[in-house]
């Protein structure tokens, strides 16, 4: 039927092989058709699930920008390590196949981990919302296995089980669709039907939960996701067809498988430990708010949350403003913050300003510096010369002062005489008085 389509219009319709269509000549599989519509449904589920647990949608953009790009690469790497028949040697050849689920999962959270720190955003908070919907896109994904004609079980021998979807017919070189049509087909059990299945019920069930669950601890989900994947591939990994376990002598998937269970389990108990010795209780709070989702978080700061009926805590928030309010208040933050940054900008100007004076000397004109040059020389010449005044002058003076003499030729005594005091001059008069001789009558 490919081939027929391709011999009418060459450059459309289906590829020959049946895996894939083609638009102008170019071959696009139907593995990576269903695989990217898997992402970009797991994306829009996961915004819905931030609006209803009060997270800003804005941030599973940022996680699908980064998350997608890493879960390829580790899709990619773990199947070339894993695979006897790819090896690093073959990394960048993805149009002869090797995904592996179990790596793109590991490799998508951990990126995911590292925009929340990046970003201060609850990462356990994030991947409730995030993770559980991985299950959706690998359901989706699984569909892709079919038209690649991989991915099933053993032969199923009686002619009473063998139809679809119970079982998938499988004919040498031939896709899935075509499988259908041929005459030398096997009918084997279809294990990506039942995986996919599997993976739709655990999705319901898990999204369920989260969008009613509102209680604390945080991060239950997520590790709900690896318990309930961990199990599933766990039981069906054994019953694949040979050709499509991973591992050279040890089943890695099957190991990855097991221990996604272990540390799931292991995590929800630390979790529940963790949260009652906090808050006195496994599941919500003895202490203080019972629910782990009552803060508004957003990757931008300024982020205003409004009404929702979807929010389980719209009712908290104000109404949305209409078109023409949000485009005023938008233009009113834009000219603050611009205001802001001139002041910030003047401020740190200034501080600069001041820096320069404090440490430049001050310019000077050359006619100024000429006469600063004439009158530092006298300046500095000028105290030598008063020196030298006041030493001459001391010479000259004379070593000796001349007595003044006093009339009748004696010399005056040098230095001049103390008055007495009124007690000595007393004393001397009453002295006086008795040296003397008496009067004669």
């Amino acid at each position: 039927m490919g081939a027929m389509l391709l011999a009418s219009n060459p450059q459309w319709g289906l590829a020959a092989d049946g895996k894939g269509f083609c638009v102008f000549g170019f071959e696009i599989y139907f593995y990576a058709v269903f695989i990217v519509v898997g992402m970009v449904a797991a994306a829009a589920l996961s915004a819905l699930l931030m609006k209803r647990r009060n997270l800003s949608p804005d941030l599973i953009f940022l996680l699908f920008i980064v998350c997608i790009p890493s879960a390829i690469i580790g899709a990619r790497l773990f199947s070339c390590i894993t695979d006897p028949n790819l090896g690093i040697q073959r990394f960048f050849d993805f149009r002869d196949g090797g995904l592996s689920i179990i790596g793109g999962v590991v490799a998508g959270v951990t990126a995911g981990l590292v925009v929340c720190v990046v970003k201060k955003v609850n990462f356990l908070r994030a991947a409730d919302c995030v993770v559980i919907n991985i299950l959706f896109a690998q359901a989706l994904g699984r569909w892709g296995n079919f038209f690649n004609a991989e991915v099933y079980g053993g032969v199923v021998t009686d002619p009473s089980m063998q139809w679809f979807p119970l079982a998938v017919p499988i004919a040498p070189g031939m896709s899935g669709i075509d499988s259908f049509g041929a005459a030398n087909v096997t009918w084997h059990y279809a294990f990506f039907f039942y995986e996919m299945l599997a993976n739709l019920v655990g999705w319901a069930l898990l999204f369920s939960a989260a969008w009613y669950w509102k209680k604390k601890p945080n991060g239950v989900f997520t590790c709900a996701y690896f318990v309930w994947y961990g199990i599933v591939r766990t039981i069906m990994e054994p019953l694949r067809d040979p050709s499509y376990i991973l591992g050279h002598k040890v089943p890695a998937s099957l190991v990855m498988s097991i221990l996604f269970i272990v540390l799931g389990v292991a995590c929800i108990g630390l979790l529940l430990f963790l949260n009652y010795r906090k808050e006195g209780a496994l599941i919500g709070s003895k202490k203080g708010d019972p629910c782990g989702i009552t803060e508004y978080l957003s990757p931008n700061k300024d982020e205003q949350p409004y009404f929702s009926k979807i929010n389980m805590f719209g009712a908290n928030y104000p109404p949305k403003p209409s078109k023409e309010e949000l485009k005023r208040l938008k233009e009113e933050k834009k000219a603050q913050r611009a205001a802001e940054k001139q002041a910030e900008e003047a401020e740190h100007a200034e501080e600069d300003g001041q820096t320069v004076t404090a440490e430049i000397p001050e310019r000077t004109e050359p006619h100024e510096e000429a006469k600063l040059q004439t009158e530092e020389p006298q300046a500095a010449a000028q105290p030598v010369a008063e020196a030298v005044q006041q030493t001459e002058t001391k010479q000259e003076s004379p070593k000796k002062t001349a007595k003044p003499k006093q009339a009748g030729g004696k010399t005056a005594p040098s230095g001049t005489a103390k008055p007495k005091s009124k007690q000595s001059a007393a004393k001397t008069g009453q002295t006086n008085q008795r040296n003397k001789p008496p009067k004669k009558d």
